[in-house]
């Protein structure tokens, strides 16, 4: 004796109904809402500068001193997280800008400036004391931070 199915309308659009459930359970399961990027949190690379000064006495007696930033170039990727440690060795205040980077702050002697940043688009950024900006006040003071592609 053989059986017969009867399949009707009904029967079809059950089936279809069911069929969506288990694409959509699927695809929620398969589905993470928390994704990583790199797979691992960004650390910042670390880069310590100090500030140094030079003395010098020329033959007619007259004394020069100058300050400069050491070292006097850093070279970073597009993208990468930094953070410059500056420490004050000499000198009792140097306020500096990096325009281009949007960076400002104030390096005292005796003390360490932390300063974070990531730089989106390569080129050359000086690191400006504007305290020392000439010879006549003990500059310039200028380093430069080089990001490359």
């Amino acid at each position: 004796m053989s059986k017969v199915f009867i399949v009707n309308k009904r029967h079809i659009q059950l089936a279809i109904v069911v069929a969506a459930l288990i694409v959509l359970a699927a695809v929620y399961l398969s589905w993470s809402q928390s994704r990583t990027v790199g797979g691992q949190a960004r650390e910042a690379r670390v880069i310590q500068l100090v500030t140094g000064e030079f003395k010098t006495t020329t033959a007619d007696g007259k004394e020069l001193e100058v300050y400069r930033w050491d070292p006097g170039t850093i070279h970073v990727e597009k993208g990468e997280l930094i953070e410059l440690q500056i420490s004050g060795v000499n000198g009792s205040s140097h306020p500096f800008v990096v325009e281009g980077l949007g960076l400002r702050g104030e390096v005292t002697k005796g003390k360490t400036t932390t300063v974070r940043f990531s730089a989106d688009k390569e080129g050359t950024y000086p690191i400006q004391c504007l305290t020392h900006t000439d010879m006549r006040h003990g500059g310039p003071m200028v380093g430069y931070i080089v990001v490359d592609e």
